[in-house]
C-alpha cells in the first residue's frame, strides 16, 4: 500500500481539563504550529569569512484557533475569564490529524496554554456568512507524538 501524505482537513483539538462538549473540538483552522531554533552569532578570532551561528534555545510561535461562533462555549467562557478577570488557567491541548477512520495518526501536544487574543470578524449586512471567532493562544512548548 502506497503512503500519502496526510490531509490537513480532518483533525480534532481537546483541551484538558475544560468542561468539553462537541462543538469544543471543532475548529475551522488551526494555525501556528511553528518552532524556530533561536541563534547566538559567534565570531571566532582572525576569520573573517564567516561567524558561527551556536543554538541558542527553541522559540514557539502563538496558536491561533477559527471556527464559527457558538453560544454556551466553555472555551469562550475560559477566554472571558482570563480577559475580564485576569484569571489565567494553563491548559494542556491536543491537536490530532485524523484519518478517514477518524482515529488520530499524527497529533501535537500543547504544553500550558493560555488565552492571548480573542476577536470575532465583521458584521457585514451585505454577505451571507457566519460569524467566525478567532483565538489566540499562548504556550510554553509543543510536541509531536507519534501514534
Amino acid at each position: 500500500m502506497p503512503a500519502y501524505p496526510l490531509p490537513g482537513f480532518h483533525f480534532v483539538v481537546s483541551f484538558d481539563s475544560l468542561p468539553s462538549s462537541p462543538n469544543d473540538s471543532r475548529f475551522q483552522e488551526v494555525s501556528g504550529l511553528d518552532v524556530e531554533m533561536e541563534m547566538e552569532s559567534f565570531t571566532e578570532g582572525g576569520q573573517n569569512r564567516f561567524t558561527w551561528q551556536l543554538p541558542k534555545r527553541a522559540r514557539y510561535s502563538d496558536i491561533t484557533l477559527k471556527r464559527g461562533k457558538f453560544n454556551g462555549s466553555a472555551i469562550v467562557a475560559w477566554c472571558k475569564d482570563a480577559m475580564e478577570n485576569f484569571s489565567f488557567l494553563p491548559v494542556n491541548i491536543t491537536i490530532s490529524l485524523l484519518n478517514e477512520k477518524h482515529e488520530p495518526v499524527q497529533s501535537w501536544f500543547v504544553v500550558n496554554a493560555i488565552p492571548k487574543k480573542w476577536s470575532i470578524s465583521s458584521f457585514n449586512a451585505e454577505e451571507n456568512s457566519i460569524a467566525i471567532e478567532s483565538i489566540t493562544l499562548s504556550s510554553q512548548y509543543f510536541t509531536m507524538l507519534t501514534t
